[in-house]
């Protein structure tokens, strides 16, 4: 793979994007470009780089637009170019002969849990989130808690609420793959957190606290211009009804809740279970 293609997947999903990488893994006969060369194929079917153009460059591109909208992670198919060559052919489909093989796999940003709030639950959730194989990031403004010793199994970032969203320092944050709890140490925090993620496409939020809180919240937010479609995507209270007290466990049914929602089951479903 070229530098300069590594660079541009990298910027790619580092922005919260996916697309599909294909490379040209092996060649018979006339085809256009060397095993190695390589192709990315964005969302929204634009493309960078060159296989070798032609019917198997335009068929490796529609392979990757079923990639995309199904969801599968890797691919391989066996080019026949020798086909357009065949007597009687047209010309419209004669090709310049030979085989190959490309490869395909499917490139997305890494599943993530961005926790507001370091206190006991947030660490605790923290944790589980990073056995569950996520990324992990936790926000709080007070440094004894935000920090690499207090929480070593997560990416910390300590600084005002609003830095988070400046992404010439952080960079984009939050995506399509970013399960977003926010259970700070303070209704205001909270409140503040829902209203700077208005906005933001993301797989899951949740917030700590009770259904009158999230009512006390929703009406503020919307007297803000917060839209209702928006509030009506947060999780509050957060996590599944596990009947919890002790912050880990608060943390679990919080964890267990964004699994749910993760691998398609019924998360409604189970937080009204009786």
């Amino acid at each position: 793979m070229q530098i300069a293609m590594l660079k541009k997947i990298l910027n790619e999903v580092g922005n919260g994007r996916k697309g599909v990488f294909c490379m040209l893994i092996e060649r018979h006969g006339s085809i256009p470009r060397t095993a190695g060369a390589s192709m990315w194929v964005y969302e929204d079917g634009s493309v960078e780089g060159s296989i070798g153009g032609g019917p198997m460059e335009y068929e490796s591109v529609e392979e990757a637009h079923d990639m995309l909208e199904k969801g599968d992670k890797v691919r391989v198919k066996d080019f026949n170019l020798g086909a357009g060559l065949n007597e009687g052919s047209s010309p419209e489909n004669a090709v310049c002969g030979g085989d190959g093989k490309v490869y395909f796999e499917l490139v997305a940003p890494n599943n993530e849990v961005f926790i507001f709030g370091a206190g006991h639950v947030g660490k605790a959730l923290s944790r589980f989130a990073a056995l569950c194989e996520f990324d992990v990031m936790v926000w709080d403004d007070r440094p004894e808690h935000a920090n690499e010793k207090n929480i070593p199994w997560a990416r910390t970032i300590c600084c005002p609420m609003e830095e988070l969203f400046d992404e010439s320092k952080y960079g984009r944050l939050f995506h399509k793959n970013s399960y977003v709890a926010v259970i700070t140490r303070g209704h205001k925090l909270d409140m503040n957190a829902i209203r700077l993620m208005a906005g933001h496409e993301v797989a899951y939020i949740g917030v700590i606290g009770s259904r009158g809180k999230k009512a006390f919240v929703d009406k503020h937010l919307k007297a803000e211009g917060v839209s209702e479609e928006f509030l009506n995507l947060v999780y509050s209270p957060v996590g599944l009804p596990l009947k919890a007290e002790a912050p880990a466990e608060v943390a679990l049914c919080i964890m267990s809740e964004i699994v749910a929602v993760k691998n398609g089951a019924n998360a409604e479903a189970l937080r009204n279970a009786k």
